[in-house]
């Protein structure tokens, strides 16, 4: 009996990490990993350089073409419909490539700002 108490446990921290690192929900990335939004432009494009989002995307006259050109979206697509893009890409477009990189809602915003203040 008490072997079975022990197993369940600890079967709880394991499954719980499992869950936050297979489907984290937006609570917790907000909390683990936040960004510094008192230079929102200079944050996104550290972002955009760490998610390496030119290697599909060209940004800022840089980068690939395999994805859609960024330069300009914010003048295509309203903020709501790019923060949806960059929380839940498949659910934008189901046959998408674009991965979903569970981004925090302040990196949301920090990419946001940066591909708003691109020329």
């Amino acid at each position: 009996m008490r072997r079975n108490r022990i197993f369940w446990l600890a079967l709880v921290p394991v499954v719980t990490a499992a869950w936050l690192l297979a489907a984290p929900p937006r609570w917790w990335l907000n909390l683990t990993k936040p960004v510094d939004l008192s230079r929102p432009v200079q944050a996104g494009a550290e972002l955009v350089d760490g998610y390496n989002c030119r290697h599909c995307h060209r940004i800022a006259g840089r980068g690939a073409l395999t994805a859609v050109d960024l330069d300009g979206v914010t003048k295509r697509l309203d903020a709501a419909a790019l923060r949806l893009w960059l929380r839940k890409p498949r659910q934008v477009r189901p046959d998408t490539a674009m991965p979903n990189l569970r981004l925090s809602d302040p990196e949301i915003e920090a990419i946001i700002a940066y591909l708003s203040d691109l020329p």
